[in-house]
């Protein structure tokens, strides 16, 4: 069961909105990794996540760091993460390497 609204075949609708200051970029390289330099609020439950390049995700707390045996993101995908919160475990950082080239990451907290 879902809290979000669906669409007529039950499919739910992505409909979350934006925080306001929760706005963050990584400029990510392929010589080490890097995270975003402001923890999300404990409040937030989902980010989403666009980045220009292919890269590598681990999320984790401030000393998290992503690796190339990590998560690999496509370059061009918006995707929305959980990271906890409303009692759950909170994950209050992103850490991203760049796979192939240099690019940016962008993250959007919603609520």
């Amino acid at each position: 069961m879902t809290l979000l609204p669906v669409d007529s075949n039950d499919n739910v609708i992505p409909a979350l909105a934006l925080k306001t200051g929760g706005a963050q970029t990584i400029a990510v390289v392929t010589s080490s990794s890097a995270r975003n330099p402001i923890a999300f609020s404990e409040n937030t439950r989902i980010v989403s996540l666009y980045a220009d390049v292919p890269l590598y995700l681990n999320f984790g707390e401030s000393d998290v760091n992503a690796a190339s045996d990590d998560h690999y993101f496509p370059a061009g995908i918006y995707y929305d993460f959980s990271i906890g919160g409303n009692g759950n475990d909170h994950t209050p950082y992103v850490s991203a390497l760049a796979a192939e080239e240099n690019g940016t990451l962008y993250i959007s907290e919603k609520k």
